[in-house]
């Protein structure tokens, strides 16, 4: 049986640009925005906590009602959300 021909045609091209190495030009992060993600997420936990355990003897705690749980659940949102900025 005969062979095949094969073709000698280039699927893709390389592009020599996309293989220069690019040089990253932020360092790691401050040591205050470290405090001030980590303030956000205890402080929302501590939020929830207070509000389970003496909403009754804080009077605008519990005029609050369900609206503690967004707060709360807000700081710590935004907490994990600057995570993905964290080097």
């Amino acid at each position: 049986m005969p062979k095949s021909k094969v073709r000698k045609k280039n699927d893709y091209t390389i592009n020599p640009a996309s293989r220069i190495p690019v040089k990253v030009k932020a360092g790691p992060s401050p040591v205050w925005y470290v405090s001030v993600m980590l303030g956000f997420m205890v402080a929302g936990l501590v939020w929830l906590i207070v509000y389970y355990l003496a909403a009754e003897h804080i009077s605008w705690m519990a005029d609050l009602n369900a609206w503690n749980f967004l707060i709360g659940f807000g700081l710590m949102v935004i907490g994990l959300v600057m995570t993905m900025r964290w080097r």
